[in-house]
């Protein structure tokens, strides 16, 4: 058994101890400590990293109670080695996951809701419960959590003797009977789990509730604590700030601004919509009836818009129409449109498109859409040879 340090000091940042195994396995080395403060990848959230003497810790497992270090280079077996961990990461995770308890116990304590999910990742943390919550719900569940924070409650950890344990009354997801850990956070929450927690609740700074989405008949709550949370808030103020001077508007009216934005944008679409529109009718117009191929570019109207003017114009000729809309300089997207019966189909020219300049597209023998690679005079010196 490896004797965990992070049980009777969770801020713990460095520590000796004597290297009991060193085994390589693939590209890195599998190594065993009489004790140690690394914290292995359990309880929802990822393993602690840091050094080990010269070694840098990239894992930590638990198995059967010894916890093996993955480092990426061996340490001789007998020897003592300094360990130390990236405590910043280590606290950021405490802040998290003391905010957990918090936000489940007043969860399952107002609405008798239980977590049956937690996952404390990198970037994000999030917690799974049996039932569902409104956004006002979780609001004043924010609010209640933020009051604990001000409140500055001790946060215990503790071994309950046996028939002490049975009588208490604690959050776990699994049955446990034997060296169960108790959290208990004042009168707020008492759950059994295994990972570091700071000491007081004042130490976690701030507990922000981000989102949630219904999960599994429930809800999936997303939120952040602490340094991590106060990160997240300086970056979204950053963007708000970026948005709001680009449409010259306060930061506080930028939902107005944007919304304003929005309607503008609709308008200028339908605009659009109805100039291209009429482009195409202005081209439908100009059709005569032509023995030879309709060959038209076009930017503004767009191949869409023109399957329409493709469709009519392969009426008013016996060989074919073909309409290219720029995409940007030799880029072009196009439709080929043919009769039926005509003497050349529209798989015919995209064929012979395909060969010449790598052009792309598929469809029927009365019109096939692609696109092409090649300048408007290249194409159109070559389009009569067909």
């Amino acid at each position: 058994m490896t004797q965990k340090l992070y049980y009777t000091d969770s801020k713990m940042s460095s520590f000796d101890a004597t290297v009991l195994s060193c085994e390589s396995e693939n590209d890195r080395y599998a190594v065993v400590l009489d004790k140690t403060a690394f914290f292995p990848d359990e309880g929802g959230q990822y393993a602690d990293t840091g050094m080990l003497g010269n070694a840098h810790v990239l894992d930590v497992r638990e198995k059967n109670g010894i916890i093996t270090h993955f480092t990426d280079m061996p340490l001789e077996v007998g020897s003592r080695v300094h360990g130390g961990i990236d405590f910043e990461d280590r606290f950021e995770k405490m802040q998290c996951h003391s905010g957990e308890h918090i936000v489940s116990g007043l969860i399952l304590r107002h609405y008798g809701l239980n977590n049956v999910g937690f996952h404390l990742g990198r970037d994000d943390v999030t917690l799974d419960f049996d039932g569902v919550l409104s956004s006002e719900q979780l609001e004043e569940i924010e609010r209640l959590a933020n009051k604990a924070v001000y409140d500055n409650i001790e946060i215990t950890c503790e071994f309950p003797e046996p028939n002490r344990l049975a009588a208490l009354d604690y959050r776990s997801k699994l049955e446990l009977t034997e060296n169960v850990r108790i959290v208990t956070i004042g009168d707020i929450d008492v759950c059994a789990c295994c990972a570091p927690h700071v000491s007081r609740t004042g130490e976690i700074g701030i507990i922000k509730l981000l989102d949630f989405i219904h999960y599994k008949g429930g809800i999936r709550v997303h939120m952040l604590c602490g340094a991590r949370a106060l990160r997240d808030y300086g970056a979204r103020y950053k963007r708000n700030r970026e948005i709001s001077n680009l449409i010259s508007v306060k930061q506080t009216d930028v939902s107005a601004g944007v919304s304003r934005l929005l309607d503008e944008n609709g308008r200028l679409k339908g605009e659009l919509t109805d100039t291209k529109k009429a482009i195409v009718q202005r081209h439908i117009a100009a059709l005569e009836q032509t023995d030879a191929s309709i060959i038209v570019f076009e930017k503004l109207a767009g191949v869409d818009m023109m399957r329409e003017f493709a469709n009519a114009a392969a009426r008013f000729t016996d060989s074919f129409c073909a309409v290219f809309c720029e995409k940007s300089e030799n880029e072009y997207n196009f439709i080929l449109a043919a009769r039926e019966g005509a003497p050349v189909t529209a798989r015919d020219i995209a064929a012979r498109l395909k060969e010449r300049f790598g052009a792309r597209g598929g469809g029927s023998d009365t019109m096939v859409s692609g696109g092409i690679s090649a300048s408007e005079t290249d194409i159109r010196e070559f389009l009569p040879e067909i």
